[in-house]
């Protein structure tokens, strides 16, 4: 790997020329996590090959999207960059929010087939497939799991589990088993303190449980359409598939989580973690660098799995493009931030710090697999990844779903037919008002 010296000299030659004004500042806009702090420190290094200042501002994730939605609705000028959740690319593009990057891409020679097909498609294009692009893929990511190792490896457990279950204590390779494991620790002594099974999503005020229950439908193998494009919903978001899994998440809800995570998401799933409440818990593979660094959690007691499949394999996917906003009055200098970022010696250097790559050169590299113990489960699951909705109307979309999967699985209200049967009625609203229907 080339010294960080020949990586800063290699970007100041490429970027050399550009149409900017010298040391004059831009601002990137994104949520406030920890790859978020990896990027700040990424971003020195553009400084110093272009003299050209970053100023940051970073959201907190429960208010990161009304704030920034806000922004770019209004035409403010406060970012000249978005890192935008996936799901804003179709309000992105058709509302006039991003600059379509396809010349630019054209022009330096910044191909999207180095990036990673199914990034691409997320993160990048609209409408979905097509080469239309208002997006550099940036962060990488999808719903997994981290369990106490430490907790599974301890011989009298595993002798209990064995002589229930008939297998080994082990991450689970399915959703049925993901639950016998929860089950198993429900309400355990474990050091003299009462632990739980898991921590999984229900916040209702944002997406939390919306994220949470997709990744179980995809594993049944539900889907949003009968056929991509369509916006056929009966019979695909309802389907007997999709139902199954909607009870199996009630059920894992009820029987597994420890008291009172009624709504609960990222920060609270990290939390019930390194307390030492639950066995297991999910959340985004963006944590997973800091949490194997966690002094009480970290290092040899933390292990990582991919979302279990059942009848198909399927994760969640997370993640987001990086995109020039139009409004800028900086985007020669916003640009010149897309090029420098592309280039494969700084993502090798995006994915040391902490951030998740979606280039090719970095994916692909043989040491990739062996270079965190997450990477393996990290190119698994960006194989079978699956989105929300990508609509400009995704908020009134999201809106509907956690209300009814939060009414279904946490309040006790109805069934989750009744929930799936009414979320098809209150989408098929929203795509009337869109004339997509």
């Amino acid at each position: 790997m080339r010294t960080l010296k020949r990586c800063l000299l290699a970007s100041a030659v490429v970027l050399s020329g550009a149409n900017y004004a010298a040391a004059e500042d831009i601002t990137l806009c994104w949520a406030a996590w920890d790859p978020a702090n990896a990027l700040v420190e990424l971003s020195k290094d553009f400084t110093a090959a272009t003299g050209i200042g970053m100023k940051f501002e970073f959201v907190p994730w429960p208010n990161f999207a009304d704030r920034m939605l806000n922004e770019l609705n209004s035409g403010g000028k406060l970012c000249d960059l978005m890192i935008g959740d996936s799901q804003w690319i179709g309000g992105g593009a058709e509302n006039g929010h991003y600059v379509k990057l396809n010349d630019f891409f054209d022009k330096e020679g910044i191909s999207m087939d180095d990036f990673a097909p199914a990034t691409v498609y997320a993160y990048s294009t609209w409408p979905k497939g097509t080469p239309n692009y208002y997006a550099l893929p940036a962060m990488g990511d999808a719903n997994a799991w981290f369990y106490r190792k430490d907790w599974f490896s301890r011989p009298e457990l595993q002798a209990e589990f064995k002589a229930k279950y008939g297998r080994d204590l082990a991450a689970p390779t399915t959703q049925l088993e993901l639950k016998d494991i929860a089950e198993f620790f429900q309400g355990r002594q474990i050091d003299g303190k009462t632990v739980y099974g898991a921590n999984i999503f229900t916040e209702r005020g944002s997406e939390g449980i919306t994220m949470g229950v997709l990744g179980t439908l995809f594993a049944w193998g539900a889907k949003f359409e009968n056929t991509p494009g369509t916006y056929d919903m009966q019979g695909a978001v309802n389907s007997a598939e999709a139902v199954e899994a909607l009870e199996f998440y009630k059920e894992l809800y009820k029987c597994c989580t420890a008291p009172g995570y009624t709504d609960s998401y990222m920060q609270e799933s990290l939390d019930a973690f390194k307390s030492g409440q639950v066995a297991m818990a999910m959340n985004w593979f963006a944590f997973f660098p800091g949490l194997y660094k966690d002094e009480q959690v970290g290092g040899d007691r933390i292990g990582f799995f991919v979302n279990p499949k059942q009848n198909v394999e399927g994760s969640m996917l997370g993640g987001q493009g990086i995109s020039v906003v139009s409004y800028s009055d900086k985007k020669d200098a916003a640009l010149a931030y897309i090029k420098w970022f592309a280039q494969p010696d700084v993502q090798k250097k995006w994915w040391s710090l902490g951030g998740y790559s979606c280039h090719l050169a970095v994916l692909k590299d043989p040491s990739f697999v062996e270079s965190q113990p997450f990477a393996a489960d990290f190119l698994k699951a960006m194989d079978s990844v699956q989105d929300f909705w990508q609509e400009p109307a995704y908020a009134e979309l999201l809106l509907a779903m956690q209300k009814r999967l939060h009414d279904y699985v946490v309040a006790d209200v109805g069934t989750a037919q009744e929930a799936l049967d009414l979320l098809i009625k209150d989408w098929t609203e929203v795509f009337e008002d869109e004339g997509k229907l």
